[in-house]
């Protein structure tokens, strides 16, 4: 094979379709257009315009609500954090803090908060400081030899 043998797969790279290029290409004159009106011009965004009548996202309900001031939480699980004990990347004996663990990469950042939940497997005894956890997590934590503190109280203690 030479390099003026090259070619591409028959079908692979089709033509592209050039408009507007005289009668003969049959998309001569209007383009494939039509005449006349708002589509036939350039500059048009017609996504979800129904010629005045109400566009059905209007027309349908809208359901459930948004919080202005929710808070956003980095959420970790505990097989995670096993995984970086078990690496050395984290050491089971000091506590172990949000800081700690953006440090550490585990999470990116911050937010809010960091949330640990009880997803994974803890053989290490920790002792973990977080704005919040699931009620599986402190009892995996705790089951393992370990202590979890929360900084924020959980919310299903505060509706009690």
């Amino acid at each position: 094979m030479k390099l003026n043998e090259l070619r591409d797969n028959p079908g692979a790279a089709r033509k592209q379709k050039r408009v507007a290029r005289g009668p003969g290409s049959g998309k001569g004159k209007t383009a494939g257009r039509g005449i006349k009106g708002q589509k036939s011009r350039s500059g048009v965004a017609l996504n979800a315009y129904e010629g005045g009548q109400m566009p059905l996202y209007m027309r349908l309900p809208k359901r459930g609500f948004n919080k202005p001031n929710r808070k956003e939480f980095a959420v970790i699980n505990l097989g995670l954090i096993q995984k970086f004990v078990d690496a050395g990347k984290l050491d089971a004996k000091v506590e172990i803090t949000e800081e700690t663990l953006v440090s550490t990469g585990i999470v990116r950042r911050k937010l809010d908060g960091i949330r640990v939940l009880g997803k994974g497997e803890l053989t290490s005894a920790l002792t973990l400081t977080v704005t919040g956890a699931s009620q599986s997590a402190i009892d995996a934590v705790e089951k393992a030899g370990g202590k979890l503190n929360v900084t924020t109280p959980v919310a299903d203690a505060a509706a009690e």
